[in-house]
């Protein structure tokens, strides 16, 4: 899964094996998951 550290901004991979969520390049814990580009729209009724 990829996401981006709040910390250094950089965009991270991070490996299902492994438990532990930090930032390999800075030790930051909080890590944003990124959003696709699409947008939905949905029929409001």
């Amino acid at each position: 899964m990829v996401y981006k550290c709040t910390g250094c901004k950089r965009v991270v991979e991070i490996d299902s094996e492994y438990g532990g969520v930090r930032c390999p390049y800075c030790g930051h814990r909080v890590l944003l998951k990124e959003r696709g580009t699409i947008i939905k729209r949905v029929k409001a009724e």
